[in-house]
C-alpha cells in the first residue's frame, strides 16, 4: 500500500493531465488512437493509485469486481460490432450513472457521516450527495431509454404526453423541495425516505425526457448523456473528496456539454427545443411520389460505374443506412479502385450524420479509409459545383434541400451537404422512406438526382463488380 499521499496527488495530477491530451487527441482522426492510449494510460495509472493508495481493506472484494467489470468489458469489445456503437455508448452512460446513485446511497448511510462532518459541513455534504444521486439517477434511466431506442427495442417515435411540460416541471419542484427535507432531516438523523423518493422522481424524469425525444435528435441525446454521466462523476468526486474524479467528471461533463452545443447548432436546433422533445419519427415514413413532387429517375449498377469510371472529381455522403448495410468496407473498396483510376475522392461528413457523434468517422476508420480524404461539412460544401458524382449512401435530413428552401419548415436552417449543386448526385436508398426528421427531400426528385434502390451493401457490391 502507498502510504505517501504526495505519491498519490502526483498520480492524480499524471492521470488528470493525460486524460486532457487524451481529449486533445480524440478531436483529430490521426491522433485519435493515440488519444485513446493517453487515456487507457491514465485511467490505469489513477486505478492503481486508487487501489493502493486510497482503499485500506476489502481487498478481495473490490478484486473481484475489477475482474468482473474488466470481464464484461472486454467481451462487449470484441462482440459489439461498429455499427452498435451507439447503443455501447448509451449503456455506458447508464452504469456511470447507476455508480452514481450507488455511492451516494452508500455515502450517506454511513455511519461516521455524522460525526466526521458538522454544521455547514454535513449541509454542503448533503448537498453534494443529494445532486450525485439526482444526476445519476436522470442519466441511469434516461441512458437505458436511450440504449432501447438506438437498438430499436423502443420505438424513436417522440411520446408526447399532455401538459408534459407541466410535468417536467412539477417534478423538478418536487426534487427541489425533497432537496431541501433531505438536508433538514439528515442534520437530525434522518433523510433516507426523502432520498429514496426523489431517486423514484429522477429516475421517471429521464424516461419522460429521453422518451419525449425523437430519433432525429438522438445525435444530441447521446451528447447530452455524456455530459450528464460526467456531471455525476464529478459529484461522487466531492461526495468522496476526491480530487482526481471531480477533475475527470468536469472534463466529461464540460466535453459533453460542448459537443451537444455543436451538434445543435449543426442541426439548427436550440438545446431546450431538444430536451422539450417532440421532433422526429421512428424509422422514417414511406411517402408516396406525386405530380407536385416529380418523378424519381432510378438507375442500375451498372450505370453507376459508368458515372464513376468517366468522373474526375467524386463525393461519398455516408448516412445511417451505410451503418445498418455494414457497407463501410465495400466503400472502400469502391474508394480505392476509384483512385488507382486517379480519380479524386473525398467523403462529406455531416455533423449529425448516424446516431452519434463521429459515427461515420468510425465506421470509415474502421474499414481503413484514408483519414486524409474524410472532411466535415463546411469544408467541402463550397466545392460541389465541381462534383461530378456525389454518391449518397442511406443519408436523408442531412442532403435535404428544403433546409435551406423552406425557412419555416421542420429543418429549416439546418446546415446540409450541398450535393444538387453538383452535376450527377446518385441517392442509394431501399424505399422513398423520409429521414427521422420525418420530412419529405425535394432532392430525390430534382433532374440531375439518380436513385439505386436497394440494400446499399448488395448495391455497391454490383456497382465494385461492374467498375
Amino acid at each position: 500500500m502507498i502510504n505517501n499521499t504526495g505519491i498519490i496527488a502526483m498520480s492524480y495530477i499524471i492521470a488528470t493531465i493525460l486524460f486532457i491530451l487524451a481529449l486533445g487527441g480524440l478531436s483529430n482522426q490521426e491522433t485519435a488512437r493515440r488519444g485513446n492510449w493517453y487515456g487507457i494510460t491514465g485511467m490505469a495509472i489513477a486505478l492503481i493509485a486508487t487501489v493502493l493508495g486510497v482503499v485500506t481493506q476489502q481487498y478481495a472484494l473490490l478484486l473481484a469486481a475489477l475482474v468482473v467489470g474488466g470481464t464484461i468489458g472486454l467481451i462487449a469489445a470484441r462482440r459489439v460490432r461498429m455499427t452498435q456503437m451507439p447503443e455501447l455508448v448509451a449503456i455506458l452512460h447508464s452504469l456511470v450513472g447507476a455508480a452514481a446513485v450507488a455511492v451516494g446511497f452508500a455515502n450517506f448511510m454511513d455511519p461516521g457521516r455524522l460525526s466526521h462532518y458538522v454544521g455547514v459541513e454535513l449541509t454542503i455534504h448533503d448537498i453534494e450527495t443529494y445532486l450525485g444521486v439526482l444526476i445519476g439517477a436522470v442519466t441511469f434511466s434516461g441512458s437505458v431509454i436511450a440504449f432501447g431506442k438506438l437498438s430499436g427495442r423502443i420505438g424513436g417515435k417522440p411520446l408526447t404526453l399532455p401538459a408534459r411540460h407541466w410535468l417536467n416541471l412539477a417534478l423538478l419542484i418536487a426534487a427541489i423541495w425533497f432537496g431541501r427535507e433531505f438536508v433538514l432531516q439528515s442534520a437530525a438523523g434522518g433523510g433516507l425516505q426523502p432520498l429514496i423518493i426523489m431517486t423514484v422522481i429522477a429516475l421517471v424524469f429521464g424516461i419522460h425526457m429521453v422518451m419525449a425525444i425523437g430519433g432525429a435528435d438522438m445525435p444530441v441525446v447521446v451528447s447530452m448523456l455524456n455530459s450528464y454521466s460526467g456531471w455525476a462523476a464529478s459529484a461522487t468526486g466531492f461526495m468522496l473528496g476526491n480530487d482526481l474524479l471531480i477533475v475527470t467528471g468536469a472534463l466529461v461533463g464540460s466535453s459533453g456539454a460542448i459537443l451537444s452545443y455543436i451538434m445543435c447548432r449543426a442541426m439548427n436546433r436550440k438545446f431546450i427545443a431538444v430536451i422539450a422533445g417532440g421532433f422526429g419519427t421512428s424509422e422514417g415514413t414511406v411517402v408516396a411520389t406525386g405530380e407536385d413532387q416529380g418523378e424519381v429517375m432510378p438507375i442500375e449498377a451498372e450505370e453507376t460505374a459508368a458515372l464513376l469510371n468517366s468522373a474526375k472529381e467524386v463525393m461519398i455522403i455516408p448516412g445511417y443506412g451505410m451503418a445498418v448495410a455494414q457497407a463501410q468496407h465495400i466503400v472502400h473498396e469502391i474508394t480505392q479502385t476509384l483512385r488507382d483510376k486517379r480519380i479524386n475522392v473525398r467523403f462529406g461528413i455531416h455533423p449529425v450524420a448516424g446516431r452519434m457523434p463521429g459515427h461515420m468517422n468510425v465506421l470509415l476508420a474502421e474499414a481503413k479509409v484514408p483519414y486524409d480524404i474524410v472532411f466535415e461539412m463546411d469544408e467541402v460544401n463550397k466545392d460541389f459545383p465541381d462534383v461530378d458524382v456525389s454518391i449518397v449512401i442511406g443519408a436523408n435530413d442531412i442532403v435535404n434541400p428544403s433546409a435551406l428552401e423552406e425557412p419555416e419548415g421542420p429543418i429549416g436552417g439546418m446546415p446540409v451537404l450541398e450535393c444538387w449543386k453538383g452535376k450527377t448526385t446518385i441517392v442509394l436508398k431501399r424505399s422513398m422512406a423520409t429521414g427521422y426528421a420525418g420530412v419529405q427531400n425535394p432532392l430525390f426528385f430534382k433532374e440531375n438526382t439518380r436513385m439505386l434502390f436497394g440494400d446499399a451493401k448488395d448495391s455497391l457490391d454490383a456497382v465494385f463488380k461492374a467498375l
